[in-house]
């Protein structure tokens, strides 16, 4: 009989927790909210919840509306958006997480105080994710978005370079582009560098490559747009070559269960508790019949 286990450490990251729970508190008085954006990278959670009222608007959207209430999810917005809440009368629900928060604020206090002609405010992180949008927008649209190495090369290595990262983003890669910087930086310029990534989200790096180590098959659990998903699932890959991402039960095929004795069954911090639930049920009726699924968690 396999054994099948959810990874109790995958899961809503603090920021996403909070950003649902205030969702659902305001669904609760109103049966209708809007929300800038995929309040997470799931589509079956954001479906889940647009069943409950939750209306996702994009940018252009949110410009029309007036005198309504607006989540704004934990990956935080720019400057203009508060502007134009403001200006239209718009109730914002504010559910940016406190790590990005805190995050923005340096960025800005760094930008007001720092000469813009010799510095390079720098931003590790994807192009057009939406907490790195915010984070540019706290410089006026100025700061400098590197996705990794190759991008250094539009660095200006004669003016000073000050470094922060997106909050979900590998720290061993971070410390390899400080690293590059601090070696190609010229004489007499000033490179400061911050590691402003989420820890709570970092720590799961170790985690998920013991718990994809200890099983013969896993079963990565995600949406397609979460970033924090992608990088954890190369780290399955990389300690568990047998590692298969899905986004629900559709994606899974038979084939990879047949003759594994142990399944991991995890996630990334966009993926909810009760999809991984969903997968570990049917894996558990693929491979045990009607066992019973007391025993997932232990």
């Amino acid at each position: 009989m396999a054994i099948i286990e959810i990874d109790k450490d995958s899961g809503f990251c603090f920021g996403v927790v909070n950003a649902i729970r205030k969702a659902e508190e305001e669904l609760l008085k109103d049966g209708h909210l809007y929300c800038l954006g995929d309040i997470v990278h799931n589509n079956q959670e954001v479906d889940r919840l647009r069943l409950k009222g939750l209306e996702t608007i994009c940018k252009e959207q949110f410009l029309m509306l007036q005198g309504v209430k607006v989540l704004l999810r934990a990956h935080g917005e720019p400057p203009e958006t508060y502007a134009c809440a403001r200006k239209n009368d718009i109730e914002i629900i504010d559910a940016t997480c406190p790590v990005v928060l805190q995050l923005q604020r340096k960025i800005k206090k760094a930008y007001e105080e720092c000469d813009a002609a010799n510095t390079q405010i720098v931003i590790y992180g994807k192009v057009g994710h939406a907490e790195v949008n915010g984070l540019v927008g706290q410089t006026n649209g100025s700061a400098i978005v590197i996705e990794g190495l190759a991008d250094l090369r539009v660095l200006d290595f004669s003016k000073d370079i000050r470094l922060y990262s997106q909050t979900t983003k590998s720290v061993s890669e971070f410390q390899t582009l400080v690293e590059e910087i601090g070696r190609r930086i010229q004489p007499g310029t000033s490179f400061l560098y911050y590691d402003t990534i989420c820890r709570q989200v970092a720590n799961r790096i170790p985690n998920i490559r013991a718990f994809a180590a200890r099983h013969q098959s896993i079963i990565f659990v995600s949406g397609k747009k979460s970033s924090n998903g992608k990088i954890l699932y190369d780290e399955c890959i990389k300690v568990n070559p047998d590692s298969h991402s899905v986004t629900g039960i559709g994606d899974i095929d038979p084939d990879w269960l047949v003759g594994k004795e142990t399944i991991g069954i995890c996630g990334a911090t966009s993926t909810p508790k009760w999809l991984m639930e969903e997968v570990y049920s049917y894996v558990n009726r693929l491979l045990n019949g009607d066992r019973t699924d007391a025993d997932r968690n232990k």
